[in-house]
């Protein structure tokens, strides 16, 4: 009874650090490497790619091919797009595209969960890169956009919203699916 009583007791523990540790926190643990509008847009950027991995390794590996209906992406092409989106639009802002990375191909790349999540996290690390990389003094360097202008800072805020969008999208196909995003069980933010 004992010996039941405190397996209990190191699950709960365990658990519980292992749940906490997967909170982030940029706004007050900070953002390593940037300061002022950087250090916001960094910060997001931190809690969106947290927010998406979390949920990529919550969802079964047989979902990665579902989808609402036959008009729209599949769980797996919609990581994959972010993941594309974030290779694709920091060339806006000045840092180029990794080598061997080809975004047109890379929606239909795999099913695979676990290629699907490490493509993840290798666009968002070089969407951090990015940020980092990026002078404060381009912030308002004026590109052209879509037949009119935009600066670099708006295209840091067009790719943040852009992203959301994406993780709007997949929270409501997770939640399909019946998987409640994993965050939504974390403690309250202290």
């Amino acid at each position: 009874m004992l010996r039941t009583l405190s397996a209990l007791c190191f699950i709960l523990i365990t658990t519980t650090a292992v749940r906490v540790s997967a909170q982030v926190y940029p706004y007050r643990d900070g953002t390593p490497g940037v300061t002022g509008y950087r250090s916001e847009v960094m910060a997001e950027v931190m809690i969106q790619e947290s927010e998406f991995v979390r949920l990529a390794e919550a969802i079964p590996a047989d979902k990665y091919t579902w989808r609402p209906s036959a008009d729209v992406r599949t769980v797996a092409e919609v990581f994959l797009h972010a993941s594309a989106a974030n290779y694709n639009l920091y060339r806006l802002v000045g840092t180029p595209m990794p080598a061997g990375i080809d975004t047109k191909t890379m929606e239909q790349s795999t099913t695979d969960k676990a290629k699907v999540i490490a493509t993840l996290k290798a666009s968002y690390a070089h969407a951090k890169t990015a940020i980092r990389a990026m002078p404060d003094s381009n912030l308002e360097k004026i590109l052209d956009w879509n037949g009119g202008k935009i600066t670099e800072r708006g295209v840091l805020l067009y790719i943040v919203q852009h992203i959301a969008q994406h993780l709007g999208q997949q929270i409501a196909y997770a939640r399909s699916i019946g998987v409640a995003p994993p965050w939504t069980t974390d403690p309250p933010r202290k």
